[in-house]
């Protein structure tokens, strides 16, 4: 439970990167919140329940992502199982192609899917591959993602309204983000992890009075 066991997750190191508002400050509330978190985490032995339709898809077709993809390309990809950590981060990403990451994201329908956007949508993915990229040794990167259809049972548990993309060109269903390894914000990050590690201890100390 000490400050120095803390890591941070690949796919949560956006929740820990926004800056404070104010400059007197070190850390922002975002992240204040997510070692609150996290050292209830520790205290109570398990984890806060996070998910939803946007989660709750993208677990459930993430190996049917993997083999449309790999279809598309005509290339064979295999979903990685192993997870890779170092003093500071976890992560386990979703395919290593050699000396490349792809990371896979499935879209919950085609008004989540950023199919006119030229940079990714959400900052926490670009971190999540920079982690990937760090822990592994590579120095590219794939963000992919994609519009599959949706389950049947959270069809039922979620919206009325079946979701199937079948017979449409894969350029509709497919958009991929090419990343690029950047030495200085993986800094920025072990940086946090450190300021985290100390507002952690803080947090002990709080306790133990």
């Amino acid at each position: 439970m000490k400050g120095n066991e803390f890591k941070i997750r690949a796919s949560a190191i956006g929740e820990i990167m926004s800056n404070p508002r104010a400059k007197k400050d070190k850390l922002s509330a975002t992240t204040k919140a997510y070692c609150q978190k996290w050292l209830k985490e520790q205290i109570y032995g398990r984890q806060e329940f996070n998910g939803n339709k946007y989660t709750e898809k993208g677990l459930q077709m993430e190996d049917e992502a993997i083999d449309y993809l790999s279809a598309i390309e005509g290339q064979f990809y295999l979903k990685n199982e192993s997870k890779f950590q170092d003093k500071f981060i976890t992560g386990t990403p979703d395919i290593i192609a050699g000396d490349t990451i792809i990371d896979i994201k499935c879209s919950w329908d085609e008004w989540t899917f950023p199919l006119f956007e030229d940079e990714i949508p959400t900052e926490g993915y670009y971190y999540q591959l920079q982690a990937y990229m760090y822990l592994t040794k590579r120095k590219k990167a794939k963000l992919v993602y994609c519009l599959m259809d949706t389950p049947e049972d959270l069809v039922n548990m979620w919206t009325d309204v079946p979701c199937s993309y079948e017979g449409l060109d894969s350029k509709y269903r497919i958009k991929t983000f090419d990343v690029e390894y950047d030495e200085a914000v993986i800094k920025q990050i072990i940086e946090r992890v450190k300021e985290c590690r100390e507002y952690i201890n803080e947090l002990n100390e709080k306790l133990d009075k």
